[in-house]
C-alpha cells in the first residue's frame, strides 16, 4: 500500500545524515537555547543547523552559507535561501500528502472543471491526473500561484533579504483596498490567530519541525515521481505504477 510505501520513504530522508559522519561531532549547544535563537534574527547558522540535525551539525560543503548571490551581500543571500528552503519544504509537504492520497483515491466530491472538460478520472495516478487536467484548468493554477508568490514578495513589511524573517507570509490587505480583496482575506499562515498565541519555545519547536519535514518531503515526493518514471530507482522504495509522460514538463499531455 502507499502509506507503507510512504513511511519507507520517510526513512529514506534520514540517508542525508550519513553524509556528516565525515565531519568531525562537537557537543551540541543546549537545544532550549538553540531553539530560542531559531525564531529571532541573531541566531547563528552553526546554531540553527546544530539545532536541526544535532548529529550532524553544520556542513555546507559547497559554501552557500558564506555565498553572495547578485551582490546583495551575504546576508541577504543567507536569507534568501532559508525562505526558499522553507518555502519549498511547504510546497512539497503538500504535495507528499496530495500524492498519497490521491493515488489512494481520495478526491473532491464535485467536478473541478466545466461539465464539457474531463474531471477527475478513477484509477490515473497524480501525474497521470495532472495531465488528463485541460489547459486552461492548469493556467489557473499557475495564475493563483503566481499571484501568491506576488503577494509574498510585495506585501511584506520588511524583505528577507533585507532582515526580515525567513517564511513569514504577509498579511492580505484589509477589504476593499485592491480589486482583488473585495472582502477580509485572513492570513494563509495563520488565519486564526493560533501561532500568535504560542510561546517562543513552542514557535521554535515548530520551526525545527517545519524545516525537518519539509526536507523529508522535499525527498519523498521526488522519489515518488521518479519510482513512477524509472520502477526500481529508490532502493527500498514503493513500486508506483509506471509513469508514461514527462513529470518536468507541465502543459505537456
Amino acid at each position: 500500500p502507499i502509506c507503507t510505501s510512504a513511511r519507507k520513504m520517510a526513512l529514506l530522508s534520514l540517508a542525508p545524515s550519513c553524509l556528516g559522519l565525515a565531519t568531525p561531532l562537537r557537543a551540541a549547544p543546549p537545544l532550549a537555547s538553540s531553539r530560542a535563537a531559531a525564531v529571532s534574527m541573531d541566531y547563528s547558522k552553526e546554531e540553527l543547523a546544530t539545532a536541526l540535525n544535532p548529529v550532524v551539525g553544520y556542513f555546507d560543503p559547497l559554501g552557500l552559507a558564506t555565498a553572495d548571490f547578485w551582490s546583495q551581500g551575504n546576508e541577504a543571500t543567507w536569507g534568501w535561501l532559508r525562505h526558499a528552503e522553507i518555502k519549498h519544504g511547504r510546497v512539497a509537504m503538500f504535495a507528499f500528502v496530495g500524492y498519497i492520497a490521491q493515488y489512494n483515491g481520495l478526491h473532491f466530491g464535485f467536478p473541478l472543471s466545466l461539465p464539457e472538460s474531463p474531471s477527475y478520472a478513477a484509477g490515473l495516478t497524480p501525474p497521470e491526473q495532472w495531465d488528463a487536467l485541460p489547459l486552461l484548468a492548469k493556467a489557473q493554477i499557475f495564475t493563483f500561484i503566481g499571484f501568491l508568490e506576488f503577494w509574498s514578495e510585495l506585501g511584506m513589511e520588511t524583505h528577507y533579504m533585507k532582515g526580515g524573517r525567513p517564511g513569514d507570509y504577509p498579511d492580505f490587505p484589509k477589504a476593499g483596498v485592491i480589486p482583488v480583496t473585495p472582502v477580509k482575506v485572513f492570513n494563509l499562515y495563520d488565519p486564526f490567530g493560533f501561532a500568535g498565541k504560542r510561546s517562543e519555545e513552542q514557535k521554535a519547536k515548530g520551526l525545527l519541525a517545519e524545516i525537518n519535514n519539509g526536507r523529508a518531503a522535499m525527498i519523498g515526493i521526488m522519489a515518488f515521481l521518479a519510482e513512477q518514471k524509472i520502477p526500481g530507482s529508490v532502493p527500498w522504495g514503493p513500486h508506483l505504477k509506471p509513469y508514461a509522460g514527462e513529470v518536468m514538463a507541465p502543459f505537456m499531455s
